[in-house]
């Protein structure tokens, strides 16, 4: 592992991602910025970044939509860095018409994408995120889930797996097909994931509150009161939940036909949060508070990660500076530093960053060229 126990990239190359054609910067240990018009490509290489993670990464965009515009042969993203299980070359690559992704570490073919968080782990706070409270409950369950992930490496794949389950059931419903054989298989697989999938959630917010609770003393970002509802009976024992689950979908079979869905299940769980100060629901919070409200739970998240996995999180915050005033910005900054991990930060003025001074390498972006600032 890196020095300290930290994770950091030292070297990103990029080939025919977004406006990139050719990119190679050579990092260390520090905070990156990136400041520069709208526009320019920021964001473009926190995407990047975030594909070193299972998953689409922070866009959740088509592989097809990312490749460069009169690129040849697809993108690819490699990267060097000090990892959780020491120094590791990390490369990914996707073809235009294809739907997945390639993946390479150290020189060999990954047996999955899981295997990446063997060696870091990311998080990351984008502008898109800033409604998370108002928007509809898959935000927050997506946003929820990443965090799962974050401290559980096969989460991803139990959800992945449930979905595709029910995706069967839904279809055999739909069809008529009420055949109790093919229909008592899916809801039992659909009951056994939901299960691990409910408690996994479960876990992961009950020791989030306690990291809130623990370790976020009430200052510029208002500490959160978080509560899952799941739609899930509570249950003595996992077995006990699994059957409640199973049973629960075979009694609904004839109205989710109607229906045309699955009406009940961890799919339909929802991440509840309020402003623990005001006691309100974060929903009706005003803009400035969701943000800060936001902030804060990312960075308790980020500590959680790092009590449980032994090193911070690499963090991806796009424009975070925006819209805080120079005390707060100055607070986030040492926060974000007191991680002990490496951060990639991205805004449109490098004067917002003068706080964190030499404790980060500074870049100028304009039109996919990245030179120091």
């Amino acid at each position: 592992m890196g020095t300290d126990d930290t994770v950091y990239l030292t070297r990103l190359k990029l080939t025919d991602f977004r406006n990139y054609a050719q990119l190679a910067l050579d990092l260390d240990r520090r905070h990156v910025v990136l400041t520069g018009e709208n526009g320019a490509g920021k964001t473009n290489l926190l995407e990047a970044v975030s594909l070193l993670s299972p998953g689409r990464g922070l866009r959740r965009a088509a592989y097809s939509d990312v490749v460069r515009v009169g690129g040849d042969c697809g993108f690819t993203v490699f990267a060097a860095l000090e990892g959780m299980a020491g120094p590791v070359e990390i490369g990914t690559a996707a073809a235009a018409e294809t739907a997945g992704r390639k993946l390479r570490i150290n020189g060999a073919n990954a047996r999955s994408a899981d295997a990446l968080l063997d060696h870091l782990r990311l998080v990351w706070l984008t502008p898109s995120m800033d409604g998370l409270f108002s928007g509809p409950a898959g935000d927050r369950r997506r946003f929820l889930d990443r965090q799962v992930l974050a401290i559980d490496p096969g989460h991803g794949k139990r959800v992945l797996d449930y979905e595709r389950a029910m995706r069967s059931r839904n279809r055999l419903l739909g069809e008529g097909r009420m055949d109790p054989a093919w229909l008592d298989g899916i809801e039992l697989q659909m009951a056994a994931l939901g299960t691990a999938m409910a408690l996994a959630r479960r876990e992961l917010v009950a020791m989030l509150a306690r990291q809130i609770e623990d370790g976020q003393e009430e200052g510029p970002f208002p500490r959160a009161d978080i509560a899952l509802e799941d739609g899930i009976a509570a249950a003595l024992s996992a077995a006990e939940l699994e059957e409640g689950l199973a049973r629960s979908l075979r009694e609904s079979r004839h109205r989710d036909a109607a229906a045309g869905r699955t009406l009940l299940g961890p799919h339909r769980a929802d991440l509840l949060i309020r402003h623990a100060a005001k006691d309100i629901e974060a929903a009706r919070c005003s803009t400035g508070e969701q943000k800060a409200l936001l902030i804060g739970l990312v960075l308790a998240h980020a500590r959680l990660t790092r009590s449980i996995c032994g090193a911070a999180p690499v963090m991806l915050l796009d424009e975070i500076a925006a819209h805080l005033d120079s005390g707060r910005r100055a607070a986030l900054f040492d926060l974000v530093d007191g991680l002990g991990g490496q951060a990639f930060m991205t805004g449109t003025d490098a004067v917002m960053f003068a706080a964190l001074g030499s404790r980060a390498l500074h870049f100028s972006v304009a039109a996919g060229r990245v030179e120091p600032a």
